[in-house]
Order: C-alpha cells, then sequence, then structure tokens
C-alpha cells in the first residue's frame, strides 16, 4: 500500500463537508428570504438626535 487510498478518503471527505456547507448556505439564504421584509412594508425610520441636545 503506498497511501493513496487515504489522500482518496481525505478527498471525500472534504467533498462531502463541502457539499454540506454548501447545503447550509443555500438553507440560510432561503430562511432570510422567507423572513425578509418587502421594502413596501416597512416605514421610514426617524433618527434619534437626542445625543445633540448636549452640545453647543
Amino acid at each position: 500500500m503506498d497511501g493513496t487510498d487515504s489522500g482518496s478518503a481525505q478527498s471525500r471527505s472534504e467533498q462531502a463537508e463541502a457539499a454540506e456547507r454548501e447545503a447550509a448556505r443555500r438553507r440560510l439564504l432561503e430562511q432570510a428570504e422567507a423572513d425578509r421584509v418587502p421594502v413596501e412594508e416597512t416605514t421610514r425610520a426617524v433618527p434619534d438626535r437626542r445625543w445633540r441636545r448636549d452640545q453647543p
């Protein structure tokens, strides 16, 4: 045995991890899209300027 099988196994495990990461990324993106609120349904934020009272 010259160790080529261990390299192949490592490559397969790396490929499996990459596939799992990609699947997790896709799930996160799908969840974010499902939770997204359309701009039309939001109200405009009003800045809080109270902190300026202490300055001249």
